[in-house]
């Protein structure tokens, strides 16, 4: 299905991409931003860790409402790697208004490497997470995207790089077997997403 010529970026649209970091989250939401800004839409794209940083400053600059009216102009906004930095108080709750604020009206892409069952730990505050979840969930699509990181598989086959969470094996050399999560429980553990 082609998204953009069936109009759903401007439905205000939710699409949340989850899985285990090297699979493609980012390089797909950058692709349907292209895509978008190929059919005239305008797009604007954000990690958040980016974006929290942002935050920091426009508070530091009492810019923080301008920032907020900036980020829900754009048609399109994609928000990169959710999960990989835990957010402050006031980050957090500057996300929830950006996400409550473009609810039904501006279409957000957002990857995350967390189901969404961890996002409380994220912003460390459970009842923030759930409402943030219930406006992006209302009208979305989550794609969960499987597989190995596609930059270490091949230095995993060479034997230049070896999972970080494995145990080594008593006996054994640890650059030579391990011991721990294999690929299957690695991605059930993405499973109950």
């Amino acid at each position: 299905m082609n998204w953009p010529q069936h109009g759903l970026w401007l439905m205000g649209k939710t699409f949340c991409r989850l899985r285990p970091p090297g699979v493609g989250k980012t390089h797909l939401a950058v692709s349907l931003g292209v895509a978008a800004i190929l059919q005239g839409i305008s797009v604007v794209f954000f990690t958040v860790a980016d974006l929290v940083d942002l935050v920091q400053q426009d508070v530091k600059e009492d810019r923080l409402e301008r920032r907020l009216h900036a980020l829900c102009t754009p048609k399109l906004l994609i928000l990169d790697e959710m999960g990989y930095v835990p957010l402050d108080q006031r980050s957090a709750q500057f996300l929830f208004r950006l996400i409550s604020r473009r609810y039904q009206k501006g279409s957000i892409i957002l990857t995350s490497n967390k189901s969404y069952g961890e996002w409380g730990d994220v912003v460390s505050d459970y009842v923030l997470a759930t409402a943030m979840l219930d406006r992006l969930l209302h009208y979305s699509t989550t794609i969960n995207i499987r597989g190995e990181s596609y930059r270490l598989r091949e230095k995993r086959k060479a034997g230049v790089f070896h999972d970080f969470s494995a145990k080594p094996v008593k006996g054994s050399p640890s650059s030579q077997k391990t011991q721990g999560e294999g690929q299957s429980e690695i991605n059930s553990r993405y499973e109950d997403l």
